[in-house]
């Protein structure tokens, strides 16, 4: 089906491929249930696109190489495209705050240079051995992520806007107590004023950690008094 050379495309090459793979996914796993910044879509993305980069410098160019003389070094420019390549990667993360985004596009972005570098060394079989397990990784792993259990130390933003001057901030704060949430930071927004001019909204932004639904939280805090709206990560909830 292919090319006797480059050589580099059996089985071993395969399996190679294969245990990079699942390496780097329970090492992802253990950063995915930790809840880092980068889980486990990154970590498996980078540690795949790695391994199919190391066999493109290793057997990549044996058709243009004769025995006991190099006629020219093309691992270079292989070299130059793996480091250049992280400048665009570089450039689709964002941090706001605590919250990290683009951290799987950058991965992804990186494993598409390495599929193209094994495209133009001659090693389609690898680069759809890896285009696979890419296609698994976006497609699959999301599912798997969300079954994983969550983290007591993973923290969950709560943004909750109410009626100043009648204690609703407390009665927020036990509500949170009462349902197994802990309150580690909270955030006072601008008020502004409500239908009524003479009442005026105040937002209140929770970092809480717990093990139990924020949505339900979410739900119960919509339904007291005075409160006019709740944010979480999971939804929203406008009381009328």
């Amino acid at each position: 089906m292919f090319d006797a050379e480059p050589l580099g495309q059996a089985w071993l090459q395969v399996g190679e491929l294969g245990l990079a793979f699942l390496l780097s996914t329970l090492i992802g796993l253990e950063r995915e249930l930790r809840q880092k910044s980068a889980g486990l879509r990154t970590y498996t993305l980078v540690g795949f696109a790695s391994a199919l980069i190391v066999l493109v410098s290793k057997y990549g160019f044996s058709n243009i190489l004769e025995i006991n003389k190099v006629v020219l070094d093309p691992s270079r420019i292989a070299a130059q495209i793996v480091s250049g390549i992280g400048f665009i990667g570089g450039g689709v993360i964002f941090v706001r705050k605590d919250i990290v985004r683009g951290l799987t596009t950058a991965a992804t972005v990186w494993l598409v240079a390495a599929v193209g570098m094994a495209c133009g060394a001659g090693l389609p079989l690898l680069a759809l051995v890896v285009f696979a397990g890419h296609m698994i990784v976006v497609g699959l792993f999301p599912i798997l992520e969300r079954s994983l259990p969550r983290s007591r130390f993973a923290p969950s933003r709560l943004q909750v806007s109410y009626q100043d001057g009648k204690g609703i901030l407390r009665q927020v704060l036990v509500a949170c107590n009462d349902a197994g949430f802990s309150v580690a930071r909270t955030q006072i927004e601008q008020g502004g004023q409500g239908q009524d001019e003479d009442i005026r909204i105040v937002t209140v932004i929770l970092e809480i950690r717990g093990l139990k639904s924020v949505s339900k939280l979410a739900a119960h805090l919509s339904e007291l008094d005075g409160v006019t709206s709740v944010t979480t990560h999971d939804g929203n909830y406008s009381p009328e």
